[in-house]
């Protein structure tokens, strides 16, 4: 059994997000812990100063209607009790600041997120929720859009790169059924580093993980392409990586990855490391 959280933003009830942890539950049951933030709480939380990172300024929201949320919880308690799952909800919502979403993350092995309330307006931009988010949850996140197919591929992005790496790891330690459907490894990199890098390597180790396992090299600029070619793969689920606060930035500099979540189409799983 494993622990998922489940954030909720505002009186936002993310049904896409709900839909896919129930499917995980189906798999291997879950205890699974709802966060519900009102909006102007989850407004703040993303304000926490520390040393480290200074300050992140986010405009105050208004606040949300207690009785919205209290149907969200509600909502969520029916929800778990028709589908089987083992829940919890954190009470203190409204004291709720992002130490203790650290602290709820660290024992924890998952965070699940819909990706429409980490958007602007107008789906081309991700606020600084979602890369907040991101950058300081100790444990994989997976975004989730409202309306999506069930994974029944999973698509392993590969760069080289330690991070992605440990990405593969992670998804193949968390998710076991998962791990043994089709999956096809895609390494993508600009024009000039046509080379698969550690070749031998990745498929030693990635074939241990995941047993029906395709390696697939595409020679195309993956900051025009790759997420158009992701988003047909209507019944799939990206595995990315990422290590620090410095490297989920530069993950969203890349916009393939920015355009995949922002499609709202296929669910997007992203591990890091502190």
């Amino acid at each position: 059994m494993k622990k998922v959280l489940l954030m909720f933003d505002g009186a936002h009830f993310p049904k896409g997000a709900f839909d896919f942890v129930s499917r995980l539950n189906n798999l291997e049951h879950l205890l699974v812990t709802g966060v519900f933030l009102p909006q102007s709480v989850a407004s703040s939380l993303w304000s926490y100063t520390d040393a480290m990172t200074g300050t992140v300024l986010v405009p105050a929201l208004p606040e949300t209607d207690p009785e919205l949320l209290i149907q969200s919880k509600k909502e969520f308690e029916t929800l778990c009790v028709k589908s089987g799952i083992e829940y919890r909800i954190h009470e203190d919502a409204y004291d709720f600041a992002l130490p203790e979403l650290i602290t709820e993350s660290r024992f924890a092995d998952l965070l699940v997120i819909g990706s429409e309330s980490f958007f602007e307006t107008d789906t081309t931009e991700v606020n600084e929720y979602l890369q907040e988010v991101l950058q300081r949850v100790e444990c994989p996140v997976i975004v989730v859009p409202e309306k999506f197919e069930f994974p029944s591929t999973t698509v392993l992005s590969y760069d080289g790169s330690a991070s992605s790496v440990y990405a593969i790891k992670q998804f193949a330690y968390l998710f076991n059924e998962l791990r043994k459907q089709p999956t096809m490894l895609v390494y993508a990199q600009d024009e000039e580093k046509i080379e698969f890098p550690h070749e031998n390597n990745i498929e030693e180790l990635a074939a241990r993980h995941y047993p029906d396992l395709t390696l697939l090299k595409l020679e195309i600029n993956p900051a025009k392409y790759f997420a158009a070619w992701m988003n047909n793969k209507k019944d799939a689920i990206l595995v990315a990586g990422a290590y620090g606060r410095s490297s989920v930035s530069q993950l969203f500099k890349k916009s393939f990855i920015k355009k995949i979540i922002g499609a709202h189409k296929i669910p997007v799983f992203i591990a890091h490391r502190s």
